[in-house]
Order: C-alpha cells, then structure tokens, then sequence
C-alpha cells in the first residue's frame, strides 16, 4: 500500500489516520472541520472539504490512492455518496464505515468493498486477544487483510532483512521498522524504511501487511 485516503475526521477517522501516518504510510485524510484538520495536519495532509462533491475528492488526490476509508458514520446519506464518489473515481478498494447491518447493506449496494463495523468489530478482536493471550497490534484495513506492529521474530533477530527471508518465511511485507533510540530510549521511536542489508535488533518493532490469518499464526 502506497497511499491512504480517509473520508471523515471524527474519532475513528483520527485514531485510524494515525495510526496508519505512525505505520509510515502516506495519508491524506479530508473533512468539512477545519479545526479537526489543523490538529490532522500536523502528521498527515489533511485537506478542509466536502466528500460528498465528487470534483473535491478528485481535486485532492483521492484518485490516486490505493485504498481509501469511508470513516463517516452517524451521517449516512454523507457515507453513501463519499463511498459512491470514491467507486466513481476508480479507486481499486473502499472500505466503509457502517453504523447498523442495514447501512452496510446500501454501502454494499454502492460498491464498497469491505464494510466495517468498528465498535463490534474492536469487541470480537479483544476477545480474539484475550482468549489467545495475543499482545499483537493490528488493524484490519481490508476483509482478511491487516497491518500490524509485531516484535522481530525469534531466529531472525541480529540478521538483515535479507538474510531473515522474512517475506518467505512469514508470507508478510516489512513496511517500516520502529526503532528505539540508542542514546534515549524513552524518546519517540524513529521509523526506518527498511532496505534488504537493515539488520533486524532485539527491540525492533516491525510494522508488517499481509493476510490476517497469517498474523494470527505467526503468534499463535
């Protein structure tokens, strides 16, 4: 995944575009609330304006992103036609946001690829985490597919990505690598775009994509 666009800044919209910018991926996130997208801006473009104007979407870029994320939920005619402007403009995977089954139905019905369901679909993770004693952290940015912060693998640690064959060996793609800071290590860790000769250390934190049943393995 190259580039993300996100439809809506309430707290999902936010928490999300968030966490995908701390993953090292390009954002661009647009909403009518100009406050809400000067707080945004400070780490991803963040754009003021109205998804429901298919010209403003195009305007901005969204039809050069990979995957876009209708985060709009309480207001559903806004959702419907974010999601149909998106599918308009070609964009290969839209997910939505749906507040009930019946909102996910009419966004089914215009195109969306994949519908979530983030208050249900937060309470089946955490059971899913709690009953694994899994400590992994991700977030499922496509049916069956996620991005997730995991720990270096045992076997893999001193080795350069190369020499891991992580991809091989795990069916996921690096995307970034977190590291702490040597001299400080309570500052923010730094995010390495990982070449084949980075050396994998003991504290690094990997930020992997690939098919979410492949993560669960890789901690189970």
């Amino acid at each position: 995944m190259k580039r993300i666009g996100i439809i809506g800044a309430g707290r999902f919209g936010l928490a999300l575009a968030e966490s995908l910018a701390n993953a090292g991926l390009e954002v661009i996130l647009i909403d009518r609330n100009r406050p809400a997208m000067q707080t945004a801006s400070e780490y991803v473009d963040a754009i003021q304006g109205d998804a429901t104007q298919p010209h403003i979407l195009e305007e901005a870029g969204f039809g050069e992103c990979d995957l876009v994320v209708v985060a709009i939920g309480s207001n559903i005619e806004a959702s419907t036609m974010a999601t149909a402007n998106c599918k308009e403009l070609g964009i290969p995977n839209v997910v939505a946001k749906a507040a009930s089954e019946l909102h996910g139905k009419i966004l089914r019905r215009l195109g969306a690829d994949t519908v979530v369901y983030p208050d249900r679909d937060s309470a089946h993770r955490l059971a899913r985490a709690i009953a694994k004693g899994d400590v992994i952290d991700f977030l499922e940015v496509s049916e069956g597919y996620s991005i997730a912060e995991i720990d270096v693998p045992n076997g893999m640690r001193g080795k350069t990505l190369a020499e891991s064959n992580f991809r091989n060996a795990t069916g996921l793609t690096v995307l970034c690598i977190r590291r702490a800071d040597i001299a400080d290590p309570m500052k923010p860790r730094k995010v390495v775009i990982p070449q084949a000769q980075d050396l994998l250390m003991n504290e690094d934190k990997l930020i992997v994509f690939g098919e979410t049943k492949k993560l669960d393995s890789l901690n189970s």
